[in-house]
């Protein structure tokens, strides 16, 4: 339980949009468990001190920033602040990102350009400012999350989703090929089918969630949806020493679903 003790980690999107586990709010919990200290991000301060509650509640160590990714200093304010918690930052995991149904004739230029805003934008400014600290020190990890769509076409279109977690990727292998000889990795998850409150909170009033889930679980070759956990624990993975001779990976979490 200290693959990462002494470890300064950021979770960006470290709460659930509803009850429940989501991806960041499990990486954070994972992270602590490990031995890192984390400042729990996401732009509802209340979601980000739940999950800094638990991780306090399980005897680790936590803080919070409430904080929109799309805002200009956005990326300061989280490099300022790890500064001030914990003298600077180790890990820093991105798990933010909206979607937007509709194919290339229905999607607006302002979805376009808001999608890909917080999905893309974001994440390139806050890591262009965390990297000099991790230069400095001549050691850190990124891990953004992405998703199965970068790849993988669902039976719906929502081509701004699509294209802005492929940019993710290409983006995360040019951090990592730029800073290999800073010591520095960066590598990108991508989840498939994973049973989140984000998933259910786009659900409309008339699906069954039972029904969906057995029609979401029917997709994969395991028989059955991903958990946060199994996110968290490929970012475990990525985040920790255990990878460090490991960079510019795209790590599919997906159950076989692409195999």
């Amino acid at each position: 339980m200290n693959r990462l003790d002494g470890k300064r980690a950021t979770v960006i999107g470290a709460g659930s949009v509803g009850p429940g586990l989501g991806n960041g709010k499990a990486m954070a919990l994972r992270f602590a468990q490990e031995g890192a200290q984390v400042l729990c991000v996401d732009r509802n301060p209340e979601a980000a001190e739940e999950t800094a509650g638990l991780i306090r509640a399980g005897g680790g160590v936590a803080e919070v920033l409430a904080l929109d990714v799309t805002v200009p200093d956005a990326g300061t304010a989280v490099a300022e602040a790890m500064a001030g918690a914990w003298g600077g930052v180790d890990i820093l995991a991105y798990n933010v990102g909206i979607s937007q149904k509709g194919g290339v004739i229905e999607t607006s230029d302002a979805d376009w350009a808001r999608v890909f805003d917080i999905n893309l934008g974001a994440a390139m400014r806050i890591t262009r400012a965390v990297l000099p600290g991790m230069r400095a020190q001549g050691a850190g990890a990124f891990v953004y999350v992405s998703s199965l769509a970068a790849v993988y076409s669902a039976p719906y279109s929502y081509v701004s989703y699509e294209v802005s977690k492929a940019g993710l990727v290409r983006f995360a292998r040019s951090v990592a090929h730029e800073n290999a000889p800073h010591g520095v990795r960066s590598n990108v998850i991508l989840p498939g089918v994973i049973e989140t409150p984000h998933v259910n909170a786009f659900v409309d009033s008339e699906t069954d969630p039972e029904e969906l889930a057995r029609g979401r679980a029917a997709m994969v070759p395991m028989g059955r949806q991903g958990s946060a956990w199994d996110v968290a624990n490929a970012a475990l993975y990525l985040a920790s020493d255990e990878a460090g001779f490991v960079t510019g990976v795209e790590l599919r979490v997906d159950g076989g679903l692409t195999a």
